[in-house]
């Protein structure tokens, strides 16, 4: 064999061998990021689970705040019937039942004997426990939603991912509304 046969060989060897990397790379940086959002969806489901034990436990002490714990509940059943693929609409959701906690906890400053159960304080570290575990998750899922990204935008691998139609992720942000610093009074 001739070498510059061998040169052309070794270089339709080498084209090959990037385009597996490439396509590999994509393929784990995809992976990834629906790992990611999985783990969101894994502590959205653990905090629903904990609401109706906690608006059993404040219904028995805050009678006058059905109005609240009902919300919480509304949400909590609508949150269970948006579909799997639905991210926008999830997080949406799970948002409005984050500040509808922030309030049911703040109910328990005008209930001192609410504030001393120890099951509403267990649920409380729990629900406060899970939130910060979501807030993780998506902490996690935007810095792996990055990484896949910056591989659709990066050469070699931008060539594989337009060949096989990958497609761009968005990354989860902050509602406009929590963004505002709050308004203090003086």
């Amino acid at each position: 064999m001739s070498p510059l046969l061998w040169i052309i060989l070794a270089i339709i060897v080498l084209i090959v061998a990037i385009y597996i990397i490439a396509y590999n790379g994509l393929q784990r940086a995809k992976v990834y990021t629906e790992e990611s959002w999985s783990q969101i969806d894994v502590q959205l489901k653990r905090r629903n689970d904990l609401i109706p034990n906690l608006v059993e436990t404040v219904k028995g002490y805050a009678k006058h705040e059905s109005e609240t714990l009902e919300k919480v509940v509304q949400l909590r059943n609508q949150l269970t019937e948006i579909p799997a693929g639905d991210h926008e609409e999830t997080l949406k959701v799970s948002n409005q039942i984050t500040d509808s906690l922030k309030t049911i906890f703040a109910l328990s400053e005008n209930y001192p004997d609410l504030k001393a159960n120890q099951n509403f304080l267990s649920l409380q570290e729990e629900l406060t426990n899970t939130e910060n575990k979501i807030a993780y998750s998506r902490q996690l899922y935007n810095s792996s939603a990055a990484q896949y990204d910056q591989k659709l935008l990066t050469f070699p691998s931008n060539i594989v991912a337009k060949i096989h139609h990958f497609t761009k992720v968005d990354y989860l942000e902050t509602p406009k509304e929590e963004k505002e610093a709050p308004k203090v009074k003086f």
